[in-house]
């Protein structure tokens, strides 16, 4: 008969150390799949099949073999390979992403298989612990019930410290690595409570590696900057004087800095051209989705008067912004770790423009894609102020730009869009009918001009079933997008703009 103690404390283990593995892929992957609603389906499907199937492999071996040696083996398989996750993680998903990339349907593909193999198999063996010791713990039938009912609540119990542990201590403070590890050793001290003394040998050989310094999750060439914040994954690199920042998938620049030059002949230099369809100088700015601050640094050149409010989640993006990208070469910038909703609902400002850039190329979050939203940002402008929306499309498949394009029409007075990019349309929303598009100041924005007045389309209709906070299908259309177009063979090569650096 085993101690209900030692088999309670099983149990417990074994849940924290399922959901605290969970977790830890969700950061292990996002620097190759990035952390869009269809990896997180994967994650959490696959996760859940492999304790379906846990559970009733677990059930049946206990019938079979109701060893309590078995179990404690169980678990400590599932301790080595868990353990073994970080060390494995990079040169598999390397290869991986590198081939899945071309296809541009990592986030699908590479998201499914690389949970299947990396986080299911560890999943699987854990499942397996609760009905097992149920089986061993059960010694008549009156108690079953009670018997069942206490281990599971211990077993939800371990996977509550399991989620909370890691999210709010264990990987901001330690790392995604250091957190796999320690789960590991809780583990496989849970295993080696069923086994002979020399099995604390193997839990103890799981927590030296604690000492371990933390590997580069995918270091690249010209790495100058590597860090894992409590968001994501952030990168800088700089490649013949030209420093670029990765945030999660890798793939997107998210900013770009040059020492001598503010234009980049990317999409930042676009909305640096929408301030000419104002009837006026701006005088404020709002950036949602300050990231680097390539456009802040440029507007102190090009718009020296311009009061921003750069607005970033990520204070550690911000940390950056000022160390590699320039972010201090404009005093005019106010930074703020925040979250672009929420900011915008308690800000009592007026802005002439605000820049909608907070997205994880190409995925839109869902609430700033909404009429909500574009409620909240309407009322926050001047009269006659703009909204500019930064929107990832291909070649022939307009249907995002169009969705949030019809959406933004519902609320404002008129909407136009931009496709200055072939990947990037600039979707444009006036609380006043638009200007005529004014000569700029300063001549290096001269070459924007023809582009913006030849581009901007006709004025959009607003939609019949505008997107809103209840529905919003934004992971949907771009993944079938993108995949349709990957189909299709389509190169994702880009004609950088006429304001790039020659």
């Amino acid at each position: 008969m085993v101690d209900p103690r030692t088999l309670s404390l099983l149990v417990f283990g074994a849940g924290t150390g399922t959901l605290a593995t969970e977790i830890s892929a969700s950061r292990l992957l996002a620097p190759y799949y990035g952390s869009s609603t269809i990896v997180w389906a994967n994650l959490i499907g696959l996760v859940l099949l492999a304790l379906s199937l846990g559970y009733w492999l677990g059930g049946r071996l206990a019938d079979r073999r109701p060893e309590p040696r078995l179990l404690g083996l169980l678990v400590l398989g599932a301790a080595v390979y868990v353990a073994a996750i970080p060390f494995v993680t990079e040169p598999i998903l390397d290869v991986a992403a590198e081939g899945l990339d071309e296809l541009s349907a990592g986030a699908v593909i590479g998201s499914f298989f690389a949970t299947l193999l990396l986080f299911a198999p560890p999943v699987l063996l854990l499942g397996m612990v609760s009905p097992f010791a149920i089986r061993l713990a059960v010694t008549d039938v009156e108690s079953a019930g009670a018997v069942a009912g206490r281990l599971y609540a211990l077993s939800t119990a371990g996977s509550l410290v399991g989620t909370f542990l890691p999210a709010l201590v264990t990987i901001p403070a330690f790392g995604t690595q250091r957190t796999l590890l320690l789960s590991a050793a809780v583990l496989a001290v849970s295993g080696a409570l069923l086994l002979p003394r020399r099995a604390l040998a193997v839990a103890a050989g799981l927590a030296a590696l604690l000492l371990l310094p933390p590997g580069e999750v995918r270091a690249g060439e010209g790495l100058i900057h590597e860090e894992e914040s409590r968001y994501q994954f952030i990168r800088v690199t700089e490649r013949e004087g030209v420093r670029r920042l990765y945030l999660n998938e890798g793939v997107a620049v998210h900013s770009l800095w040059r020492e001598d030059a503010v234009l980049t002949g990317g999409v930042w230099d676009t909305f640096l051209a929408v301030p000419l369809l104002l009837d006026r100088e701006p005088e404020r700015l709002a950036v949602l989705g300050n990231a680097g601050g390539t456009v802040a640094r440029a507007f102190g050149e090009l718009y020296p008067d311009v009061e921003i409010d750069g607005v970033e989640i990520d204070p550690a993006v911000t940390d950056v912004a000022y160390r590699y990208f320039g972010l201090g070469d404009n005093p005019r910038v106010t930074t703020h770790d925040a979250d672009a909703r929420p900011f915008l609902r308690r800000t009592e400002r007026r802005y002439d423009l605000i820049y909608a850039d907070a997205y994880h190329q190409p995925y839109v979050p869902f609430y700033l894609a909404t009429r909500e939203f574009f409620e909240l940002a309407r009322s926050r402008l001047r009269p006659g102020g703009i909204v500019a929306l930064n929107v990832a499309t291909v070649p022939g498949d307009r249907a995002l730009e169009r969705e949030l394009a019809g959406t933004l029409a519902r609320v404002f007075d008129e909407v136009r869009v931009w496709p200055a990019l072939r990947f990037n349309h600039i979707v444009i929303g006036f609380t006043e009918p638009s200007a005529s598009v004014r000569e700029p100041s300063d001549a290096r924005l001269a070459p924007l001009v023809p582009l913006l007045r030849a581009g901007l389309g006709e004025p959009v209709e607003p939609s019949a079933d505008p997107w809103t906070d209840d529905h919003a299908p934004v992971e949907w259309i771009t993944d079938r997008m993108i995949i349709e177009y990957a189909a299709r063979g389509g190169d994702f090569d880009e004609t950088p703009l006429p304001t790039a650096p020659e």
